[in-house]
């Protein structure tokens, strides 16, 4: 996505360790805009801030600790001077498994950094957005919202479930001038589609390496959803399966 400059702005981005995350925060870097880069893992976080500069913020942070969701979103202000844009992208994929086998224990923990790690952004974020009459917040999305996967229990409830938190902060913002949409990438080429691979349950698994896309697509997906050509989406979801979505964004 070219001719998007976010010069002055400031960027959120949680799971920014890896994949989708941190080729969103050299996309958003590369369009000027300071870039918070939330992440469990700080030496990975650490680096990539060093690799970019002066306008990012490495902040060692789990999302499903809503005190420290809290606490990233106050240093981010409080460095930059404010917060315009909020990626909630952290996610993991385990347990892969029945629901009649699965650990339930297994299955709160992704309920708490897929749906609850959402919410805690949102609920960070949104009431200097609301107060400052701007701001976007995205949630990385996935077609298990819309739909069941075998041995995605987890997955699939708290992807739906974080849907429904999309359309919630539209219903509840848009009119306070803060856009809330989600992106659903497809299948893309991180760690994730590994662990999906090695599982062996249901046609995911099955997928060559080369169906997958690179990550620096959603990234760019990304960027674009920031602008008002994106509007369209809110409250709803973004699909980069779609091929007018990849063609608006300049990826064919």
């Amino acid at each position: 996505m070219k001719n998007v400059d976010l010069t002055g702005k400031t960027v959120l981005i949680s799971g920014a360790s890896r994949g989708i995350g941190a080729a969103a925060a050299r996309t958003f870097a590369g369009a000027g805009a300071n870039v918070a880069l939330l992440a469990r893992t700080r030496d990975a976080i650490s680096d990539l801030a060093g690799e970019i500069g002066e306008r990012a913020l490495a902040i060692p942070c789990d999302v499903s600790r809503y005190w420290e969701v809290e606490q990233a979103v106050s240093a981010t202000r409080t460095t930059f001077g404010g917060l315009d844009v909020v990626i909630n992208n952290a996610g993991v994929i385990d347990p892969i498994g029945h629901l009649s086998t699965i650990d339930p224990d297994a299955y709160g923990h992704t309920i708490d950094i897929n749906l609850k790690g959402v919410m805690h952004g949102m609920r960070a974020a949104l009431p200097g957005m609301i107060a400052q009459r701007s701001g976007t917040i995205i949630n990385i999305s996935s077609g298990a919202a819309h739909g069941p996967v075998e041995g995605w229990a987890a997955y699939c409830s708290a992807k739906a479930g974080a849907l429904m938190l999309t359309r919630v902060g539209d219903k509840e913002a848009r009119d306070a001038g803060v856009r809330v949409l989600g992106l659903s990438p497809g299948t893309v080429a991180t760690e994730m589609q590994r662990e999906i691979k090695a599982s062996g349950i249901n046609p995911v698994s099955q997928l060559s390496w080369d169906d997958h896309i690179p990550p620096e697509w959603p990234a760019q997906t990304l960027l674009w959803m920031c602008t008002p050509a994106a509007d369209a989406y809110l409250g709803g979801d973004v699909s980069l399966r779609e091929e007018d979505v990849r063609r608006a964004v300049g990826l064919i």
